[in-house]
């Protein structure tokens, strides 16, 4: 507890001191993170091997390259970003300065997750960072070289007081979420999500939830089944199944059910070969529990493929089900494994309303040729994001929010959407002393003749451009010197 405190306090006591609210500063710790990548990528690499059996290739792709991009983004950005920014005034207001200042909300918490363990620490780390915040960064310490790693290699590289690292498990993560923070992200399943923002509320902490959910994945009759299935095979089975926006069931007619298997099968000996086993882009569940719990999902179910599980090295081969039942236990949790049930629906129309009794996913799959049929799709469920005709892509486009709605989370980040994230996007108007011959209308004693004349200033539009600029402008002038003869 006291640690935990010192911690905390620490980071405060340095965010307080104003040294990181300068953008100079930001992007100089921008650019040290930056060096860090660079620097350390192949014990980066090494960790996230260690962690989930992962080729550099795909650790590259998956984890150091998004945290690269972000970073480029971030300090190409930052200027634009934080810069105030103007909005629009009114006739009470055309002489006054009005606009919005982002600013750092002060210390936060980001707890990172064991699937993408330096991924989803640092892209969040890097939106914060960018805002002028200080951030206590805990990463998931069920991937323990990595969190080993990440908490070796931030003090070398970041100010060890404004960006502490914390390791440990449940009890290190629950003394510290007794710490008043500014901001928490946390990425994870619900059940911890709720007791992250049962914790929050005690100090009225807003929270980012990157939570999870049953992602279904729809195939229409009317599409291109190689290419659906190749896109769905590689979002499904990448990382071992082990994405939080990974496809989680299939829907599809019950006409294309066995072509889709056997479609997916192709792609599977395509991408891993004969031997899946021995393939090096094919990673391992991530500790024994785990293995259990997936393991568990195939009892009573119809295995149209894979199912070979090794627990020594807490390998389960890429598993198929078929004329899977909605009420099954693979139903009824997120898999977070190398485990596809296929579910029958006879229309879109069954589709959608499957989806819709359920809880809200974290995203939303649909394949079709008929863009009409997946932008109804879109307009009648409700879910953190969708892809049309692909899996998985919306996460890697920093322009779109990534984040879930309802059970699967609250909030979002990437990109720009970090950076207000982890800011207060403060109102600011700034009057001068004169024309205070206006202000009559809003002192006592009231009448009707000041509401008439409030309602003009008030909810008078015009049309843009301008001419109706000029003519606010007149206008404005106008009243004023009206105002002044009135009631004065």
């Amino acid at each position: 507890m006291e640690r935990m405190q010192q911690v905390v306090g620490r980071a405060r006591a340095a965010f307080n001191s104003g040294r990181c609210r300068s953008l100079e500063f930001r992007m100089q710790q921008l650019k040290a993170l930056q060096r860090m990548v660079q620097e350390k990528e192949e014990e980066i690499l090494a960790a996230i091997k260690a962690d989930l059996h992962k080729s550099a290739s795909n650790a590259y792709s998956h984890e150091i390259l998004g945290v690269l991009g972000e970073l480029a983004l971030a300090m190409d950005k930052l200027p634009s970003w934080a810069a105030p920014q103007p909005v629009k005034k009114n006739l009470l207001t055309m002489r006054d300065e009005a606009y919005i200042c982002p600013e750092p909300l002060g210390v936060v918490l980001i707890i990172g997750a064991w699937n993408y363990p330096f991924v989803l620490v640092m892209q969040p780390l890097i939106g914060a960072i960018a805002a002028g915040n200080a951030v206590v960064v805990k990463p998931s310490e069920i991937s323990e070289n990595t969190a080993r790693l990440v908490a070796a290699l931030l003090p070398q590289y970041l100010d060890r007081e404004l960006y502490p690292v914390v390791t440990g498990g449940v009890p290190e993560t629950t003394e510290l979420l007794k710490q008043r923070f500014d901001h928490i992200l946390y990425t994870g399943n619900s059940a911890v999500g709720k007791i992250v923002m049962a914790a929050a509320a005690k100090h009225l902490t807003p929270v980012t939830l990157e939570l999870g959910g049953k992602s279904p994945c729809y195939i229409d009759k009317d599409c291109d089944l190689a290419v659906a299935c190749r896109r769905i095979t590689w979002g499904k089975y990448m990382n071992c199944g082990q994405t939080c926006i990974a496809p989680d069931y299939i829907l599809c007619d019950p006409s294309i059910q066995s072509e889709v298997v056997e479609k997916i099968k192709a792609t599977l000996q395509e991408f891993y070969g004969e031997d899946v086993k021995s393939s090096p882009d094919y990673e391992r569940i991530i500790n024994k529990r785990h293995f259990k719990r997936v393991l568990g999902l195939l009892e009573g179910q119809k295995v149209a493929h894979g199912g070979e599980a090794d627990e020594a090295s807490c390998f389960i081969a890429p598993t198929i089900l078929t004329d899977v039942s909605p009420e099954s236990k693979v139903m009824e949790e997120e898999i977070f494994g190398p485990v596809l049930p296929i579910l029958t629906v006879k229309s879109v129309d069954e589709a959608i309303e499957f989806i819709n009794r359920r809880e809200k996913p974290l995203a939303l799959y649909v394949f079709s040729n008929n863009k009409k049929l997946i932008k109804r799709v879109i307009s009648e469920t409700s879910s953190g994001g969708v892809t049309g005709n692909d899996v998985i892509m919306h996460f890697f486009l920093s322009t779109l929010p990534f984040g879930g709605v309802g059970n699967s989370g609250m909030g979002a980040y990437h990109g720009k959407h970090s950076f207000e994230t982890f800011s207060h996007r403060r109102a600011c108007l700034i009057k001068d002393l004169k024309m205070e011959g206006t202000n009559k209308l809003r002192y006592p004693p009231g009448s009707q003749e000041k509401v008439d004349w409030a309602k003009f200033f008030l909810l008078k539009r015009f049309n843009k451009g301008r001419v109706g600029l000029v003519v606010l402008a007149l206008l404005g002038i106008v009243a004023a010197v009206v105002i002044k003869m009135v009631y004065y």
